[in-house]
């Protein structure tokens, strides 16, 4: 296929055969799951899926690269290519179109995007059973950090309070055309059951997350004054005088529970 990259949408193609398989044979899709791939590019990922489960769904905002992959697709499966932004789609409205209860969804996301993509999915982790994407390196390992470590972050505590997160393992830049300038890897995500999750407000648990880091290297009483008091803090079990990369996950929550208490 070997189309050009567009720089403007982040396009890196991956097309190291042994590293696609790594990720195919991570997902092992069946024939019963309802694959939803976020930005297929030239199909290197999506031609084995489709062949694993049959049909697949994949969203692509490049209109350039969709007859030539759908044209491949004919051949293997049933592909629906939606074009659209992603974040523009409504992953629980598509999962109750199709009837299904859970989406399985996989990609090689936009570098310069990926955050945005990754909160969007959280939103939906209602319709989720997993995720597979391939990231900057150094964002698996901001999703994965523990508290305490210097890339532990609003991100880490977003997606740790919604998902189990799985680094399973790096691709070189030279695994891609063009390679980027940064080393990527894969990750696992797979949404807490109903009774793993907290009960806290998300929009609380959003704002005081987003507070907390946004000055990070203050102490939370001074970052937080314009939402919890010392006394308030202290309600919630943490020290006014640690800092946001301090906290477990659960202590935002607490957190956020004494900020809704008023």
């Amino acid at each position: 296929m070997n189309a050009r990259p567009k720089k403007s949408f982040g396009q890196h193609f991956l097309h190291d055969v042994r590293y696609i398989d790594r990720i195919v044979s991570a997902v092992a899709p069946r024939d019963s799951d309802f694959m939803l791939e976020i930005g297929p590019g030239e199909g290197a990922l999506t031609l084995p899926l489709l062949a694993a489960a049959g049909k697949l769904t994949a969203i692509e905002l490049d209109t350039d690269l969709i007859p030539a992959l759908e044209q491949r697709a004919a051949r293997v499966g049933q592909l629906q290519v939606i074009h659209a932004d992603v974040l523009g789609v409504d992953f629980t409205a598509l999962a109750q179109s199709r009837g299904v209860s859970r989406l399985r969804i996989a990609g090689n996301l936009p570098y310069y995007i990926s955050s945005p993509i990754l909160f969007h999915c959280v939103d939906h982790a209602a319709v989720i059973q997993d995720m597979h994407f391939m990231l900057q390196k150094e964002v698996v390992e901001r999703m994965a950090a523990a508290p305490g470590s210097k890339v532990y972050g609003r991100l880490s505590v977003m997606l740790q309070l919604a998902c189990r997160v799985e680094p399973l393992f790096d691709v070189p830049a030279v695994a891609f055309r063009p390679p980027p300038k940064v080393e990527s890897a894969v990750v696992r995500l797979v949404p807490l059951a109903p009774q793993e999750r907290h009960d806290a407000d998300p929009a609380h648990v959003h704002a005081v997350v987003k507070a907390a880091f946004a000055q990070r290297r203050k102490t939370l009483g001074n970052a937080l004054k314009q939402w919890l008091d010392a006394d308030a803090i202290r309600r919630a079990g943490v020290d006014p005088l640690a800092r946001a990369e301090t906290l477990s996950p659960e202590d935002f929550v607490r957190l956020a529970k004494v900020y809704g208490e008023g």
